[in-house]
């Protein structure tokens, strides 16, 4: 487990054909426990947990599709009328979160026309809105608010 710049959370682990799993509660499964899955499982329950936004809005693994390609966001946070609204995406805390990492979860927010979206590795956390008059995003000094 690594170092986290986030509140601690005990997650379920097992060992499913001899590789360390992690139990996702959204795809309510056992999914192998990476560095990024681990960041993307604790801060989802940070999210829950600490954050207020509803555990039922928050889709893990969506599909996007750019340029004819198919596309996974990590999470996507749905609004009340069930219309994509914040884009999570995670990294390793080993990545560092480029230039390159911020203009993927760009894409996929102009693709699922989203105006926020939230990067983490987690260690480092941004919040951005898309300014789409301007073409570009401004950082938040915190997580949107859950409409």
């Amino acid at each position: 487990m690594s170092k986290l710049n986030l509140p601690y959370y005990s997650l379920k682990t097992s060992v499913v054909d001899g590789r360390l799993c992690v139990y996702d509660d959204w795809r309510h499964r056992y999914v192998p426990l990476t560095p990024e899955e681990e960041v993307r499982q604790v801060f989802l329950h940070y999210l829950v947990d600490v954050c207020g936004y509803p555990h039922g809005r928050i889709s893990t693994e969506q599909m996007v599709e750019v340029n004819g390609m198919r596309k996974r966001a990590d999470a996507v946070v749905y609004n009340s009328k069930g219309m994509p609204y914040i884009i999570l995406e995670f990294k390793s805390p080993d990545v560092t979160l480029n230039q390159k990492v911020f203009d993927q979860v760009a894409v996929y927010c102009r693709e699922l026309c989203v105006d926020y979206f939230i990067l983490s590795n987690g260690v480092k956390h941004y919040a951005c809105y898309i300014n789409r008059d301007e073409r570009r995003y401004e950082f938040m000094d915190s997580f949107p608010a859950i409409l």
